[in-house]
């Protein structure tokens, strides 16, 4: 079956894997399919309207990516957060606790408060990390405050060194290499569909793991792109100022990573439909070999529940007879 993808406009179609499971993005839609204990494959699709719809500042370049940066962690945490709640209930089910096919549905005030509390958290220990900590370590064992392109290249491979070991750690779990499966299933089902193939277990098993508008390859440009434009940024500060510190440097920076974000978004947007090119394949390329960290060759039955979220969120699911697949209908999606 061929299927019409607009090439100008990358990241129509894109994913993310969950605990046993994959959430697919299409218009209109998102789609999260996760395999349960039994083998049944439960879906549960929500309509899904993007900030950028909603508001015309937030489809202008730069714009769109930091707004869809934080948008799509909203939609992460939420998806996880539906997949581990099925897997708590599979294993309650397992230690003989009540089960009677129904998830208990938290107050929506309630679960709002707690997603929200959740991304404020995980975006609070995700700047601290990798962004406070490299300029504070930076600052204390070397003395190069006042060179604008020294300074952020040593704070810039700080941030990629720390990158690199914590999803060294996290590999080493068996559990987040089983999410590595569904992530590599995620990225063969969006490749059969954006080349036109079958939206079939087998097909999606033919295309590569490795994907070039992946949200690794995306975290790594943004660590390339801090580099340049904090560069940029304090060489500025010194000539105005005549010097900098380690809080102005801190009180400068931190409020332009979105702008660091939504500029990545563009890079990449621009490097995926280059893909092809010589420089188009130079510019992936480190993406790409962060993928074999972060994507494992998952097996058929996880291809099946890439394929199953990816045909629910494109709407292809109306009408078929699946005994093996429960669809759930959620409320509207729109963080």
């Amino acid at each position: 079956m061929k299927h019409n993808l607009d090439k100008q406009s990358p990241l129509q179609i894109g994913g993310q894997a969950v605990i046993e499971g994959v959430t697919m993005r299409a218009p209109g839609m998102l789609a999260t399919a996760v395999r349960r204990k039994t083998g049944e494959i439960l879906v549960k699709k929500t309509p899904f309207i993007s900030v950028g719809e909603r508001f015309k500042l937030f489809r202008m370049p730069v714009f769109r990516g930091a707004a869809g940066l934080i948008e799509m962690m909203v939609i992460g945490v939420r998806t996880l957060n539906y997949s581990a709640e099925i897997a708590m209930e599979d294993a309650d089910t397992v230690h003989g606790g009540k089960d009677d096919g129904q998830m208990e549905v938290p107050a929506k005030k309630k679960e709002t408060v707690k997603l929200g509390l959740t991304v404020i958290v995980s975006l609070f220990l995700g700047v601290a990390i990798f962004f406070v900590t490299p300029i504070v370590a930076t600052t204390l064992l070397f003395g190069i405050d006042q060179q604008p392109l020294a300074f952020n290249l040593a704070a810039g491979g700080m941030r990629i060194a720390l990158l690199l070991a914590y999803l060294g750690l996290l590999s080493l779990s068996k559990d987040i290499r089983r999410l590595f499966q569904y992530h590599g299933a995620e990225h063969k089902a969006v490749f059969a569909f954006e080349r036109g193939e079958q939206l079939t277990a087998v097909a999606a098993g033919r295309q590569s793991r490795f994907h070039p508008r992946c949200g690794t390859s995306f975290l790594l440009i943004v660590m390339f792109s801090a580099i340049l434009l904090f560069s940029l940024l304090d060489a500025w500060m010194i000539q105005l100022f005549g010097t900098l510190d380690i809080v102005t440097r801190l009180v400068t920076h931190l409020p332009l990573i979105p702008l660091v974000g939504g500029i990545s978004y563009e890079f990449i947007k621009a490097s995926a439909r280059r893909s092809e090119t010589l420089f188009g394949r130079l510019v992936i390329a480190p993406g790409l070999w962060l993928q074999r960290i972060t994507t494992n060759e998952p097996d058929e039955g996880q291809l099946e529940v890439a394929i199953v979220a990816l045909r629910c969120a494109l709407g292809e699911d109306e009408g078929e007879v699946l005994s093996t697949i429960h669809v759930q209908e959620g409320g509207l999606v729109s963080p």
